[in-house]
Parts: C-alpha cells; sequence; structure tokens
C-alpha cells in the first residue's frame, strides 16, 4: 500500500511555528513515527507553499491507496486545489492539526471539504494516523 502526504503552506515550519497550536513536533519526525507505526506501508510526503505545485502533485498522483492532504491556508481559497482533488482516483482525506472550528471564522469554510472523502480536525499531528487508518480501512474494504 502506497499513501501520498501533501502538506501546503508554511507547514514546514511544524516545530517551530506556534507551538501551542501546532506542537513541537517536526512533521519529519511525525513520519518517522507513522512509517515505525505502518511498515508495511510506503509513504511518500511533498511539502510545498506553491498553490500550483501542490496541484500538480494532487492531480498526478497515480498508485496510491489514498491521499492525506493539509494544505493549510489553502484550504480556505484554492479552487485549483480543489479541482486536483476531484481529479483524483484514490480517497482524500483531509486534515487539519488545529480544530478550525475554535479558531477564526474564516478558517470554518474549506473549498476542498466536499471533494474529499472525509475531513478530520483538531486531533493534532494524530490527525494523520487517523487520515492513515481511514485510507486502509477503505482499502479493505469489501468492494
Amino acid at each position: 500500500m502506497k499513501i501520498l502526504i501533501v502538506n501546503g503552506v508554511n507547514l514546514q515550519q511544524l516545530g517551530s511555528r506556534e507551538v501551542n497550536i501546532y506542537g513541537s513536533l517536526s512533521f519529519e519526525e511525525y513520519l518517522s513515527v507513522l512509517r515505525s507505526r505502518y511498515p508495511s506501508v510506503h509513504f511518500d510526503f511533498y511539502q510545498s507553499d506553491v498553490e500550483g505545485e501542490l496541484a500538480n502533485r494532487v492531480a498526478s498522483a497515480v498508485g496510491y491507496g489514498g491521499i492525506v492532504l493539509n494544505a493549510g491556508a489553502f484550504t480556505h481559497s484554492s479552487m485549483v486545489l480543489a479541482d486536483a482533488v476531484r481529479m483524483c482516483a484514490c480517497p482524500v482525506i483531509e486534515v487539519h492539526i488545529s480544530n478550525l472550528f475554535g479558531r477564526e471564522n474564516y478558517r470554518r469554510n474549506s473549498l476542498l471539504s466536499s471533494c474529499c472523502a472525509g475531513f478530520i480536525a483538531g486531533f493534532g499531528l494524530d490527525g494523520y494516523r487517523l487520515a492513515v487508518e481511514a485510507i486502509l480501512e477503505k482499502n479493505s474494504a469489501p468492494r
């Protein structure tokens, strides 16, 4: 099983950015945790602050059991990324580290949610694990 994790704008700063909201682990440290927990899963990881690069990576994802997508601020503004998600042949799970509904009002609007298979928010970095579990479950369910 292959799973693609895609992180958007400013998420390369995890571990040092607003640790009271996002925690003190870098994403690379957390990715090591995921890889240890799921040794039979091949994780590819991509991060960019550039909207078009994110959309290209999502739209070109072939051969994956699913995509875990944290688009960061592009969640609230990117029709380009939403269209790329709609083109995906595999399930895309939208993840947010913080609880968007407990923050500023503008964060409550996601242009991605309607085209994703699921939405996970407010569980810190553990939201990525929950998304992986959902993808594994979707891929093991009888068709």
